[in-house]
């Protein structure tokens, strides 16, 4: 790493004092006896130097060379050294005062980056951890309650088979299949963010069709609840945009079984998109009980859960994936209360990142 940087260095410095050179060859042809000029091209390549070369080494080099440069080649008497002309050391001076003071600030510019860059870099790692800690413990609290009623359920039917009626019968089975649908949800939530998380909190964009995405959502959605009564409002004109289209099906979906879940409340659920110059926002808006407010600030975080008495649907787990698939898009997520319910919505950018083209 050392040897390719040094390499680098000796290529950034060659290379902008031979540019100068030249270029002060052309100068000097075009407007002669004008060295001030002169010595301040090599000037110019001097802060270029110090600019993209690490260390103090190129730059004072380049000062000694660049003095010597209009020394012997533009200043009279020409392709001969004369270090006793009047005005010479203030030159080499002015030179090396500029390459230190450059050299100074640009290393303490580049010290800071570097700092900065390995803060956000812990900061990123730290937002991690905490992500993992979070759905570790909404993990074991979501799925624990669903296995054990699927395993006593299941226990039930076996020992009392004979004395059961059809309808008891019935009723557990139905259990055991809304408790198994339920883990299932559990399953594809942790392999949605082990998917981000494998590439490194990016996602693979395509550009997809919001229409056809809101539209499979709803598809899932009826798979798992028949029932759902969800309004669907899209705009009419086509709307493409960058995103892992599954994922962010993945983010309706929970959106959606958490309305209809949590929300107390039969009337429908409304489902619309709307757009501007930059995103397109997604929302879920329910007619029930609302977002207690000391939840809104943190119900995002994996830790969060209704005050529902059903304990194994828990949603923090839930909306903890959905904060983590929409920031990896690079958009943003929310919730807030209106007069009859709450409203959760999401932000997708229209265009790609410049890094993402």
């Amino acid at each position: 790493m050392i040897k390719s940087q040094k390499i680098t260095n000796l290529i950034i410095t060659v290379s902008c004092l031979t540019a100068a050179t030249a270029l002060a060859f052309l100068f000097f042809y075009l407007v002669p006896n004008n060295g001030s000029n002169i010595a301040l091209i090599y000037i110019l390549a001097l802060i270029v130097i110090v600019r993209f070369t690490d260390g103090y080494l190129p730059g004072l080099f380049s000062s000694v060379i660049a003095v010597i440069c209009v020394n012997f080649l533009f200043t009279y008497p020409y392709f001969e050294l004369n270090f006793t002309l009047a005005g010479y050391p203030i030159t080499f001076l002015e030179m090396l005062a500029v390459t230190l003071f450059t050299s100074t600030m640009t290393t303490s510019m580049k010290e800071q980056a570097k700092l900065i860059a390995e803060r956000d870099k812990l900061l990123s790692e730290a937002e991690k951890e905490k992500m993992r800690a979070n759905l570790l413990r909404a993990v074991s609290h979501d799925l624990r309650t669903p296995l054990t009623g699927i395993i006593g359920a299941s226990a039930s039917y076996l020992e009392n088979d004979g004395t059961l009626s059809d309808s008891e019968k019935n009723s557990i089975v139905m259990h055991i299949q809304e408790d198994a649908n339920w883990l299932l949800n559990m399953v594809e939530n942790l392999l949605s963010v082990t998917r981000i998380y494998d590439q490194s909190t990016k996602v693979k964009k395509t550009d997809e069709s919001v229409e056809e995405v809101v539209s499979a959502a709803m598809l899932r959605l009826k798979k798992r609840i028949p029932d759902a009564q969800v309004n669907v409002s899209v705009p009419d004109e086509l709307l493409i945009i960058p995103m892992d289209a599954i994922l962010i099906e993945q983010v309706l979906l929970n959106l959606l079984e958490n309305a209809i879940i949590h929300s107390q409340s039969e009337k429908p659920i409304l489902c619309f998109v709307d757009d501007d110059s930059q995103t397109v926002t997604f929302h879920v808006k329910d007619f029930g009980i609302g977002i207690a407010e000391n939840r809104q600030y943190d119900i995002f975080d994996g830790s969060s859960y209704t005050g529902s008495t059903d304990s194994n649907k828990g949603m923090g787990i839930g909306l903890s994936i959905c904060k983590t698939i929409i920031t990896a898009h690079g958009g943003i997520i929310n919730v807030r209360n209106h007069e009859h319910g709450a409203e959760f919505y999401f932000s997708l950018p229209k265009e790609r990142a410049p890094h993402e083209s």
